[in-house]
Parts: C-alpha cells; sequence; structure tokens
C-alpha cells in the first residue's frame, strides 16, 4: 500500500506540486518542499533552494564543464546545501564519484536535506553547520571543485561578495581546480550589480574568467579554460 501510495504522489506531482511540508528558517523565513515533477524541491517565498536534477542554474553550468580536465574523484566543497541538488546531480546525471564537504548555516536546512535527500546519495558527505565565509577563511583542505550557492531567501549575503572572501575560496582550489558561482542577474538593479561585481571583483581574482547566462542568475566560472564550447 506504501509502495502504491508514493507512486500516486508521484505521478500527481506532474500534474500539480504536492507540498510535503515546512518549517521556519532562518530570519523567520519558512522553508517548504514540495513534490514537483517527480522531484523534492526546495523554496522560501521569493525563490527555490533545490530541486533535484531539475535545479537549472547549476545543471547547465555543469553541462559546460570539461570534466575531462578534474580529477576523476575529486574533493568538492559545496557553500550552501539546499536539498542537496549539487551532490545529487553530480552523482545521477554526471555520473560522478566524488567526495564533498558541504558548508550550511541554517540548521533547519540541514534537518530537510537529511530527510529527503541525503540518504538517497552513495557520495561521500561531510556537512558543516556554519557560515560560509567564516568556513573559508579557516578551511585548510584543498578542493577540485567549489560550488557557491549561498542565499538567504532572495539574497546574496554581503559578506559573500566581498573581495577577501572571494581571494580566500581562491586559496582553496587546487591546481587546475574550479570555481562555480551563482550570481543573481534578474532586475536591472541585478544586473547592474552584476557587471560591477564582475569588473571590479570576480576579473580581478580570477582573470581568465568564464560565464554563463541563465534564466534570473549569472553562473561565474573562475576559468574559461575549464568550459566546454566556449
Amino acid at each position: 500500500m506504501n509502495g502504491l501510495l508514493e507512486w500516486f504522489k508521484k505521478f500527481w506531482s506532474y500534474i500539480s506540486p504536492i507540498h510535503l511540508e515546512s518549517i521556519q528558517g532562518l530570519d523567520n523565513q519558512t522553508l517548504s518542499v514540495y513534490l514537483s515533477n517527480g522531484r523534492y524541491q526546495l523554496s522560501t517565498e521569493h525563490a527555490i533552494y533545490s530541486y533535484d536534477d531539475l535545479y537549472d542554474n547549476f545543471s547547465l553550468a555543469f553541462e559546460k564543464v570539461d570534466w575531462k580536465q578534474l580529477p576523476e574523484k575529486s574533493h568538492v566543497l559545496v557553500l550552501g546545501l539546499g536539498l542537496g541538488s549539487i551532490p545529487y546531480m553530480l552523482e545521477k546525471k554526471f555520473n560522478k564519484k566524488f567526495s564533498y564537504t558541504v558548508v550550511e548555516y541554517d540548521e533547519s536546512v540541514i534537518f530537510l536535506a537529511s530527510k529527503y535527500s541525503i540518504p538517497r546519495l552513495k557520495s561521500s558527505m561531510q556537512i558543516i553547520c556554519r557560515d560560509a565565509a567564516a568556513h573559508i577563511r579557516e578551511d585548510e583542505d584543498e578542493y577540485d571543485l567549489i560550488c557557491i550557492d549561498v542565499f538567504l531567501d532572495d539574497v546574496i549575503p554581503d559578506s559573500i561578495s566581498e573581495r577577501e572572501f572571494l581571494l580566500n575560496v581562491k586559496c582553496l582550489l587546487s591546481p587546475g581546480g574550479i570555481l562555480i558561482f551563482n550570481r543573481l542577474n534578474r532586475e536591472r538593479d541585478e544586473k547592474n550589480l552584476i557587471h560591477e561585481y564582475i569588473d571590479q571583483i570576480f576579473s580581478i581574482v580570477f582573470p581568465d574568467y568564464g560565464s554563463i547566462q541563465v534564466e534570473g542568475n549569472c553562473m561565474l566560472f573562475s576559468s574559461n579554460d575549464k568550459l566546454l564550447n566556449t
């Protein structure tokens, strides 16, 4: 009976999203989990934090990466957990056998990811509940891939946009490693801000950077040489 019910819920989610639960996160924002199109989706009032393999920002970014240039068993740092779309996609869609260190500041997000997504993954994963900027200052490991997906609702914290933060991230990249940074690019003000950020900060720290535009977001890469068809 439980199997039949789960099948029906998944089937119905292609017709209409099914609300599974909502809890309070940081700053009293509501974190809601839905089953939509057969995938788990985590959202706030203004933003989608995670959507399994349909989290298009990183899905499209990963399609651009020349994975042959990275080690087969790369060590990955993920800043911002969501429901774990980044490791989920890399394992399930791109068939990568990576190990992960994930930094997430919101205990409620970690709770939901541990309930809905982490049990579905085989990849080795260490989850650290901590502010991303503080963690980066003290981390002494080296990573082949760093993914930054840090938001509070639809706002990127100021500490994540500072030049010092980016310099600290650069120190953690292994030789030949790559950074992928998810930035907002929706309204005119945000478009102006992303151009300013690239000109004054990102391109200074990563002169050979690359970028792609996805709906409402700009995905920044630390090195254009690591991308396909660019």
